[in-house]
């Protein structure tokens, strides 16, 4: 039996997907020969030989304030479950601050570790957890770079006046704590009265 084998039966033996396969190859990190069709046909034994060096699996957890820690926990316990459940060697990274704030650590780091083609996959809670506005930047690219989104609950569990009510409660808690300080009775007592003006919307 002959020890070649196509793209896909490369990607189910490393369990990657194809396109990371390919990009592997581009890169130099794994050889191929072509048939007469032109068509890839990859060694086992060098593949085996790389597979200790597959790409990983990055969960991400987010949430915004302090007093949401619970709910932190809560998610790194979902994505570490599902991760574990389809057998992904993953590594989470939990956040805590702003969807606005594009410089928090944990997503600096996945975004330099998406940059460098080393995550196969990130898998989210929910879209939003990732940023509140512009994870379709974030998503692009993980396109570019052939990183896999994995998006646990895609149902709408919200409505268009709750999403709403959210997004503006999150840019007038930013932009307060600019204009008043973070820390001061009238940004704390804004911030409160927009809460309570978003419950009453839920």
């Amino acid at each position: 039996m002959s020890n070649l084998i196509g793209v896909k039966e490369a990607a189910e033996l490393l369990g990657v997907s194809t396109k990371t396969i390919r990009r592997w190859e581009a890169n130099g990190k794994i050889c191929s020969t072509r048939t007469e069709g032109g068509h890839r046909r990859f060694d086992v034994s060098q593949l085996l030989g790389n597979k200790s060096d597959a790409s990983l699996t990055v969960a991400y957890a987010r949430v915004s304030s302090h007093d949401q820690r619970k709910d932190l926990e809560r998610q790194a316990m979902v994505l570490e479950a599902y991760c574990a459940k389809q057998g992904w060697s993953y590594e989470l990274i939990k956040d805590l601050g702003s969807g606005m704030n594009y410089k928090k650590k944990g997503l600096i780091r996945l975004i330099k570790l998406i940059c460098t083609y080393q995550v196969e996959r990130l898998v989210l809670s929910h879209k939003d957890r990732l940023l509140r506005f512009g994870s379709e930047l974030i998503f692009m690219l993980c396109e570019i770079y052939g990183t896999e989104v994995v998006i646990i609950n895609r149902s709408e569990d919200s409505t268009f006046e709750e999403d709403l009510a959210q997004d503006v409660l999150e840019i007038i808690t930013v932009f307060s704590a600019r204009l008043y300080g973070s820390r001061s009775h009238k940004n704390k007592a804004l911030v409160k009265e927009l809460r309570e003006v978003a419950d009453k919307i839920k």
